[in-house]
């Protein structure tokens, strides 16, 4: 796992047009004494933020060129999942809904309680820990899947399918033996104990998003001559 991430300290990201409302969000956020950076305009936070480093970002959604939902579809294109807070003076039902459903994780309404605000703030700090510690650990074990020869990663795909040795062996026309040699080392470089913290490693290393596409792309898994 990156030790470096996970030892640094979180930063608050603030995005608003309104220079007043840009300096009470700043004192606000620094009373949870965390580092606090200030953006006028969406452009502006692009140009200068770094997806690798920890935080949250607080967005207001109504700005000039860029706006906030733009702000967010352009962060969903770039795969980078910062959780958000959208604070607006107009709210509607619409644009909470496709706000929300951009992956922002509260929808407040100006002007909004500065306790509520705050909560949020370290409720989206502890979510993006634990993103980060999450995507950490599936790198761990996508680093060892890394480290199997091609057959290797043939048989961990029929382990995790489910099948013995034996119907391994017959699926792929080789001995018992050589696929008991197999799993042995793929064991061995997975680093697991028992086939069932095998297959919960594997299962872990793919996110849910991906094993959706997965499922599409490749339908039912069907046996290899």
């Amino acid at each position: 796992m990156n030790t470096t991430t996970t030892t640094l300290q979180p930063t608050v990201y603030i995005v608003d047009d309104d220079q007043a409302t840009r300096k009470s969000l700043r004192w606000l956020v620094e009373t949870l004494g965390v580092p606090v950076q200030t953006f006028h305009c969406a452009v502006s936070f692009l140009d200068a933020y770094d997806p690798s480093m920890p935080g949250c970002l607080v967005l207001d959604m109504m700005m000039p060129g860029m706006s906030g939902l733009e702000l967010q579809r352009e962060l969903n294109e770039r795969g980078i999942d910062i959780p958000t807070i959208v604070l607006t003076g107009y709210a509607d039902v619409a644009t909470a809904v496709r706000t929300l459903k951009g992956g922002a994780v509260e929808f407040l309404e100006k002007p909004f309680n500065d306790d509520v605000l705050l909560e949020q703030i370290r409720l989206a700090l502890a979510l993006d820990a634990r993103r980060r510690s999450e995507r950490g650990a599936r790198d761990v074990v996508r680093d060892r899947m890394a480290r199997l020869t091609p057959r290797e990663g043939e048989i961990l795909d029929h382990v995790v399918e489910g099948l013995s040795s034996k119907e391994i062996a017959s699926r792929l026309n080789v001995s018992f033996k050589t696929v008991e040699a197999h799993r042995a080392k793929v064991m061995r470089k997975m680093e697991a104990e028992s086939v069932a913290q095998l297959v919960r490693l594997v299962v872990s290393s793919t996110t849910k998003k991906e094993h959706r596409e997965e499922t599409r792309a490749s339908g039912p898994r069907t046996a290899s001559s």
